[in-house]
């Protein structure tokens, strides 16, 4: 299959998940999708750090690479925003959730985990979240970074179980998992 081969038409009123590790091309490839997409919302969930120079870096090219016509949306505060925006999204990355609630209990975080999952089945719009593969090589010896990579994974399962199509970016290439995979009984 060939990206140019997917018709956007075939992707109203629902979640299209990209998942990926760092520099994958997952980012790239969310835009690809949603070039076409009418109104779109580009939300980007981090914390604009002017003090860090690589991220203000990363956070240019991906200004550079998006078309002009796309509303632009920083925030850290995706269930307002999920709350408050009606029309098609793209969401980069749902990292950055899990980081703004990285300091709270485990209920604190299943509620609001529990929280985004309902408000991204109630969308009306397309929807297309872009994630990020963790925990495939180094295991962090610190707690925060074990729990970081726990509750992405976790999210990103149940994501992926709500999407209706789902991709990997892996080194440049993009690989429908629905069409390879089965699901894992639970």
């Amino acid at each position: 299959m060939n990206a140019n081969d997917l018709s956007i038409s075939d992707y109203s009123s629902h979640i299209v998940f990209i998942t990926g590790g760092t520099k994958s091309g997952k980012s790239e490839f969310a835009e690809h999708l949603a070039k076409e997409v009418k109104n779109l919302s580009y939300v980007a969930l981090s914390e604009n750090n002017v003090d860090d120079k690589e991220w203000q870096d990363k956070i240019n090219s991906h200004r550079k690479r998006r078309p002009k016509n796309w509303k632009l949306i920083e925030t850290t505060d995706l269930l307002k925003t999920l709350r408050k925006e009606e029309g098609p999204l793209l969401i980069d990355s749902i990292g950055g959730f899990v980081m703004d609630s990285i300091g709270k209990e485990q209920d604190e975080w299943s509620t609001k985990m529990n929280s985004i999952l309902s408000l991204l089945i109630k969308r009306k719009s397309i929807t297309f979240i872009v994630g990020e593969q963790v925990g495939w090589s180094l295991v962090s010896e610190y707690k925060i970074g074990n729990t970081y990579i726990e509750r992405i994974g976790d999210l990103q399962k149940r994501i992926t179980k709500i999407s209706k199509d789902n991709w990997l970016a892996i080194n440049g290439r993009a690989i429908k998992i629905d069409e390879i995979s089965i699901e894992i009984p639970s």
